[in-house]
């Protein structure tokens, strides 16, 4: 089991990850690697258990408004987060749609070629139009037979309130019943979207926590994702993606005089709330950070929000906590390459490893001192 699926599976602790969208497809070998370096480069000090790499779809029918940002294919999530597992020595959770003709060979490939571990499944974008691959339902099926493979699904505290409910004809709010089929079907944790209203997160964790106990389960861990904002547009999208943000905090983070930094502030007041009312649900919590944009000012940001974030997680748990760094040359322990696809020729994956044991992360150590 590799470290980042033991800590995703651990109740005892939180996890703490950071979001990224590969590059374009037409983005050559060479050239995710440079991107993926220069990545690694930037958030190895962060103490993150490991990375997402996002799955990101077209979604043409999210809402009747247009896409404040162009949609552009992008490179695979499974062949991009072997570049980066590479280039940092930490392992990624990498997302894939269900939305694919070759879902069951993309399975076979992030496994055997790739040698990934963690992957998230997330379902079609939209109901319209005809279904290219698997429904959710079939997709999680083929992940879970697959050997040496867990997976984990999405959750959406958007989706639990009166509003949605009634909209659909729906008594009450249902995303903790979704949680629960999806659990039974074999998900081993969750990851939310991007939170900045914390009433419907603390609902739906509840009422999870709640579900769970009735059917004679334990709850899977959640991790709460954010996602700093600090411009206009970049408000725009977040609720073009389905995230709701109270009115009130619109206007607090837009009318500031430094707006991405009055995110960060909200953001952990949003974490703090919800892990205040929280923490008797028995659902345990990790921690995702992630910028939606390319704006420089909201990349940093992340590194900002995830310090923060952090240490009010640990620091709700009520022990003492440090960080340390260590070498990040593991080598696979799964029999599969260790190095950014098994096709390439050995040289270029000698290369990758050098590379590998040369970089040194900062990795997490919560304990009594």
């Amino acid at each position: 089991m590799s470290s980042l699926e033991a800590s995703l599976k651990d109740p005892s602790r939180p996890t703490f990850l950071h979001g990224l969208t590969p590059p374009l497809d037409s983005t050559t070998p060479d050239a995710a690697r440079t991107i993926a370096a220069k990545f690694v480069a930037r958030s190895r000090v962060l103490a993150s258990d490991g990375f997402i790499v996002y799955d990101i779809q077209d979604e043409p029918s999210r809402s009747g408004a247009e896409r404040p940002y162009p949609f552009r294919q992008l490179m695979d999530s499974a062949s991009y987060a072997a570049e980066v597992r590479a280039a940092s020595g930490k392992e990624c959770l990498v997302y894939k749609c269900v939305n694919d003709a070759e879902f069951e060979n993309w399975i076979r490939k992030a496994r055997a070629v790739h040698g990934h571990r963690c992957l998230n499944v997330v379902g079609r974008p939209s109901a319209d139009g005809p279904a290219k691959g698997p429904t959710t339902k079939e997709a999680m099926a083929l992940v879970e037979k697959t050997s040496g493979v867990s997976f984990g699904c999405v959750c959406i505290p958007e989706r639990h309130t009166d509003e949605y409910a009634s909209q659909r004809g729906k008594a009450a709010p249902g995303e903790h019943l979704n949680m629960l089929r999806k659990q039974q079907a074999g998900a081993e944790w969750f990851v939310s979207q991007a939170v900045y209203d914390p009433a419907p997160t603390i609902r739906l964790l509840r009422d999870y926590g709640d579900a769970c106990r009735a059917a004679g389960l334990t709850p899977c861990k959640v991790v709460l994702t954010f996602a700093p904002c600090g411009r206009a547009k970049t408000m725009t999208f977040l609720k073009w993606l389905g995230i709701r943000v109270p009115e009130e905090a619109e206007r607090r983070i837009l009318d500031a005089e430094s707006p991405v930094d009055e995110s960060v502030a909200l953001l952990c007041e949003t974490l703090e709330k919800i892990l205040d009312e929280t923490q008797d649900c028995g659902v345990p919590l990790g921690v995702s950070v992630e910028s939606v944009s390319i704006f420089r000012k909201e990349i940093d940001a992340v590194h900002e929000l995830m310090r923060r974030t952090q240490a009010i997680a640990l620091d709700k748990r009520g022990i003492k906590w440090r960080v340390v760094w260590e070498d990040a040359a593991a080598p696979s322990s799964s029999g599969v390459p260790f190095g950014p696809v098994a096709a390439v020729a050995a040289l270029s994956a000698a290369v990758a490893a050098v590379v590998a044991l040369a970089v040194a992360s900062v990795f997490l150590r919560a304990g009594a001192l």
